[in-house]
């Protein structure tokens, strides 16, 4: 019985080993892929950008990581650079009035995410996981929902099945729902599941679907 439990010990750690491995390689090929074939809309996203308002094209911002590490990410700037200056850290809401001109389409065409393939390469995202939050809000729900924080067992991802199956968090028992689905993806982590993801990705991001 000893022998048995060994030998599917080691498999589920070959298994799991290998899944790690090709999931790097996944997201290394694909983040090169991706800023090559949508350079055009890098080029794009920074020329609206500067023709419609002040400041820097790219924003960054610090959110948290795989156990709990912060790292800055990656996005093409959407709101004014003051957004936050009265109010400090808040969620986007429908009709932010924080958006420059451009904010909106970015997002609707999810355009402001893709800076995030150099975090990916950087190896501080992957292509799926669930999406990183900032700091003061990984403290508070921390405090306020059971096993948040096993969320950060995995690298955050550019796209999610939380992201693929439900919308933005308004309320806290939004973010609750989302946690049980991070919690889920977690649970069965496989290739499939991440293939199966990415390709309804594909379909809220030609549809619009989640967009805010």
């Amino acid at each position: 019985m000893l022998f048995g439990s060994g030998i599917l010990g080691m498999g589920v750690s070959f298994v799991r080993r290998t899944y790690h491995l090709v999931k790097r390689a996944f997201d290394i090929a694909a983040s090169l892929l991706g800023i090559i074939f949508l350079s055009p809309l890098f080029l794009l996203a920074a020329v609206l950008i500067k023709c419609t308002s002040k400041g820097p094209v790219l924003f960054t911002q610090t959110r948290v990581g795989k156990d709990g590490e912060l790292f800055d990410i990656y996005k093409f700037r959407t709101m004014r650079v003051d957004a936050e200056k009265e109010t400090g850290p808040v969620w986007a809401e429908n009709n932010d009035p924080r958006l420059i001109p451009v904010g909106r389409f970015l997002r609707k065409a999810h355009i402001d995410e893709i800076p995030q393939f150099i975090n990916i390469l950087k190896g501080e995202m992957s292509l799926i996981g669930p999406r990183p939050e900032r700091p003061v809000f990984v403290q508070k729900f921390k405090k306020e929902i059971t096993d948040y924080e096993k969320r950060l067992a995995v690298k955050p991802g550019l796209t999610g099945l939380a992201q693929v199956w439900h919308s933005y968090d308004e309320t806290i028992n939004d973010v609750r729902k989302k946690i049980k689905y991070d919690l889920l993806y977690i649970k069965r982590l496989c290739l499939w599941t991440d293939v199966r993801i990415l390709l309804r990705t594909v379909r809220v991001v030609f549809t619009g679907e989640g967009a805010r």
